[in-house]
């Protein structure tokens, strides 16, 4: 079960081991105790992979790189030129960036590769939030780049997004869910990109319910019922 998801909660492992919370307790004991996990407030996180893996810029670039590509180009063309649009960090949306590169926009950005791609064209006018520098992320974070936000409007945001299951969009960086929740706050439109394997691994905080986005973008491999769950709850769905 953590093979594919790098948290789980107690909810989420009741219903699918069809067991009792206590009976889940106890197994989650046993198992930290074997080094399989660690708890953690609501549930447990694997041990088997590391922390990092899901946080780490340079790996997720070379993971699902095709269709990263299909979900970028298809975003891409939802964005009109003269509009302002908010990119979020993660290897997705670069590539969405640099599918944009080509029109006139104002582009708002916390994310280091997506500002160092952009920087020498001239029908961008970029702007970069401030805030502290995630080293392995390569985006801005905490509270100045939350106030910078806190002050602009935007067409829209194109946002990565760390987990999708049920009970919403969530992500396991406190800084990370903070920048998010205030970009959603301010764009006009909210567009998610993010391939099948983003879907069903429970992350740690809550970032939004998942009729807080307007539009998102898998690939072909997404599950049907996590199409329909999306569209239960006012959400445009393409596969690219």
């Amino acid at each position: 079960m953590f093979e594919t998801r790098d948290f789980l909660d107690l909810e989420t492992l009741c219903r699918e081991l069809d067991a009792s919370e206590s009976s889940v307790r106890r197994d989650l004991d046993i198992l930290e105790e074997e080094k399989v996990l660690r708890r953690v407030y609501g549930g447990a996180v694997s041990q088997q992979t590391p922390p990092a893996r899901a946080f780490d810029y340079a790996v997720e670039s070379g993971r699902s790189s095709d269709e990263k590509e299909r979900i970028a180009r298809f975003a891409a063309g939802l964005i009109e030129d003269g509009q302002t649009v908010i990119l979020d960090g993660g290897s997705t949306v670069a590539a969405v960036a640099r599918e944009l590169s080509s029109k006139s926009l104002h582009i708002i950005t916390n994310s280091l590769p997506i500002a160092e791609s952009l920087e020498t064209l001239r029908n961008i006018e970029l702007t970069l939030t401030g805030g502290y520098l995630d080293p392995r992320l390569r985006v801005l974070l905490g509270p100045f780049c939350e106030q910078m936000l806190g002050n602009i409007r935007a067409d829209a945001v194109i946002m990565g997004i760390g987990s999708i299951t049920e009970t919403g969009f969530s992500n396991n960086n406190t800084l990370v869910v903070g920048s998010e929740q205030k970009m959603i706050e301010i764009a006009g439109k909210v567009i998610i990109v993010a391939d099948h394997t983003k879907f069903g691994r429970g992350g740690m905080i809550p970032v939004a319910p998942l009729s807080a986005a307007d539009i998102v973008i898998s690939d072909k491999e997404l599950a049907p019922e996590y199409v329909e769950l999306l569209r239960s709850n006012g959400v445009e769905v393409f596969l690219a």
